[in-house]
Order: C-alpha cells, then structure tokens, then sequence
C-alpha cells in the first residue's frame, strides 16, 4: 500500500522523494479535478443543442471594492500564508503527520498577516485601475459552464460535511460514545452522504439560475460516476479501510488470469496501520490484514471507470430529460448493492432485517431509477426518442 505520494514514487520510480501528501486525499483531489472537466463538457454540450441556455446578470462595473471583498480576499491570504507557508517553520512536524499539522494551530502568525494583507490590498488595487466618478450598473452574459468553480467549490464542501455526517449515522455507537471526537475526527467518510449533500448543492445552484432539476441530473450523472471511480483509486492504493470481508476462497479457475492479490488481499503497509505488525519492517506503516479480504475498492474503481465510459458513449443518443439520470441511479445503485454483499459496514435491524445504510440507500436509488424509466416510458414514447443527435 502507498499511505503517502512518497511511498508511491519511491515504489514505481525507486527514488525516495518527501512527498507527505496522503494519497487518499490526493485522489479525492484529482475526482475533483476530472470531473469538473466532465461537466464542464456537458454543460457546453447541452447548451449547443439548447438544453441549457445563457442568462444575464447585472454587474457594477466602476465601483471600489466591498468591504466583503476585501475580508474574503484577505481571509483567504491569511490561511495560506499561515498554514502554507507556515509549513516551512513547522517541516518536520507536516512531513510526520501532514493531516494533523492541517487541522491544528501550527502555523506562522506573520506570513499569514503579509498573505492576508497582500490579497487584500490586490484585491483593492485591481477594483482601483477601473474605478470611475459614477458606477454603472451593467449586464453581463453567464454560460453555465462558468459556474462550475462555484459549483465544485460548494460540491466539496457541502459534500465533506454529508459524508461526516451520514458517517456519524452509520457508526452511530462509537459517535455517542465521543460526539465532538468522531465529528471533527478526519477518519470516517461515507460516500452516499457525500453524494446527496453535494448533488443537492449543484442542484440548487442551477435551480437559483433558471435551468431545470432533471436536465441537471442528467448533465451531473457521467461525473459523479466518474468521481465515484477515481475516488476509489485512492481508497485501494492507501488501504483506508474500505475493503472487504475476509476471502479465504481459492480463486476460480476461470479467473485464472486475475493476479491474486485481486482476488485476496491482506493490504500491507495500510494507512490505518490495522491488523498484524509486518515482519522485519522498520518505519509508520508496517502493519498488514492477518487474513485476505475481497479488494472491493479495486472492483469498484474498475466498475465505475467502464459504467462512466459506458454513461459517456451514450449521452449523445438520449434526447428525453430523466433517461440518463434514471440509468444512473440504476447502474450506481447495482453496483453498489452487490458490493455491499461482501463489503464491511455496520448494519441495521428492522423488522427481521440485517442491512446496511449503503445498500437501503441502493434500494431507492434502483426503485426511483425504476420508476423513473417506466413514466418516461409511458409519458413520452421513450424508444422513439432516443436517436443518434448530431453535435
């Protein structure tokens, strides 16, 4: 397992590098990053054939800068300055425990007053070499695809507190047990909760500016299956505790061209340090599974990555609004639910009922994608609307 970017340049470039950047988090960053190419696409794409259309919004154009521009730019400068640049005075510290470093109050009070003042005044002097004696109230033409800093600003952020939060519910006995400790741990992440949290911020972002809720859905659905993939890249390559149940099975001989360690797998050197300590290693990460469990994070990656290939070939041929929303709810949903039968999670008990909260989740999600085909269908004559769309 690669806990941190070092040990994974170290292993496919033998060179050892201080990269102490958690490649976890590192992947997170990069669903990010390919899915806001994703959307941005789509959005350009669907405003070509008319789905979505620009709007005007009226802008002052000659004014000084706000007094909330200035404390959000100086803001900004100062947690960089303090924590950025606060790493140089704190090295040793950010390069044994980056995470905690992070989410502490180390950091350099200076730097952060110069960075902070610096934006602050950048900010001032750019809304300066435009100011005029009389302000003038303009239109300004937006594109949808313009949002989408604003939208993957919001997306993360509403999205991180719906992971911790439904994370919170799912191990709801060890978050009686320390509420503020689990709450504001940074272990503990559940995706559905990332999911909803940050779709419903999308959502009501393009709602606020006159576009509508299922041409949305349909416009977000190949990126967040496509971030769903990525993400769990860096679940497998770290080994942050997504995996399965033990596997002590002998592999199929018809999966005879599948490397074991696909098969079984005992995460080494795993970013949690959980199960048996590694003979003859010397370092933080020398722990292993004492038995091989099912790599679900690699089943996933590859899942999700072939349905986003699969979601993006087909965008092209749906010409109803829902369609593509309702084949991804019922794709995510599938695989999930079969993943869950061989998955790790806490369950719940109801009415003779063992489940997870990932797979009543999945429940809905296969039931209202369902549902959603079936009024299509019925409504709009489904099949003699999907045709080849020139672009």
């Amino acid at each position: 397992m690669f806990p941190t970017l070092s040990h994974l340049v170290e292993y496919f470039f033998r060179v050892k590098v201080v990269l102490p950047i958690q490649t976890l988090g590192f992947f997170i960053a990069v669903s990010f990053i390919v899915t806001y190419f994703v959307f941005k696409s789509e959005f350009k794409r669907r405003e070509k054939i008319g789905v979505f259309k620009p709007y005007t919004i009226q802008e002052v154009v000659g004014g000084p800068a706000s007094a909330l521009e200035l404390l959000v730019n100086g803001l900004l400068g100062f947690i960089a300055g303090y924590k950025i640049l606060g790493i140089l005075f704190y090295l040793s510290d950010f390069t044994s425990d980056p995470r905690g470093f992070i989410f502490s109050l180390k950091g350099n009070l200076l730097t952060g007053i110069l960075c902070g003042a610096g934006l602050a005044y950048w900010a001032y002097s750019d809304r300066r070499k435009e100011l005029r004696k009389k302000p003038v109230v303009v239109d300004k033409l937006v594109h949808p695809y313009e949002l989408m800093p604003l939208i993957v600003f919001s997306v993360g952020f509403w999205g991180f507190i719906g992971a911790k939060l439904f994370d919170c519910l799912e191990n709801w006995h060890f978050f009686i047990q320390d509420p503020f400790g689990h709450l504001f741990s940074f272990n503990g992440f559940t995706y559905y909760g990332g999911l909803v949290f940050g779709a419903l911020s999308y959502l009501y972002i393009g709602y606020n500016r006159g576009m509508k809720l299922i041409h949305l859905a349909d416009n977000g659905s190949p990126g967040m299956m496509l971030a769903y993939g990525v993400g769990r890249i860096g679940c497998q390559l770290s080994g942050d505790g997504d995996w399965g149940i033990v596997n002590t099975n002998p592999k199929p001989g018809w999966l005879g061209w599948l490397p074991d360690w696909a098969w079984s797998y005992t995460y080494p050197h795993n970013v949690l340090n959980e199960g048996v300590p590694i003979k003859n290693c010397i370092g933080e990460y020398c722990n292993q599974l004492a038995q091989g469990v099912y790599p679900t994070p690699l089943y996933e990656a590859t899942l999700c990555i072939l349905l986003f290939g699969f979601l993006w070939a087909i965008r092209k041929y749906i010409r109803t609004g829902g369609i593509m929303f309702c084949i991804f709810l019922l794709l995510n949903g599938a695989e999930r639910m079969w993943m869950e039968s061989i998955r790790i999670n806490p369950k719940y008990h109801f009415l003779g009922m063992a489940f997870t909260q990932a797979e009543l989740i999945c429940f809905f999600m296969i039931l209202g994608g369902t549902i959603g085909l079936v009024v299509i269908a019925y409504q709009r004559r489904l099949f003699g609307n999907i045709k080849p769309k020139a672009t």
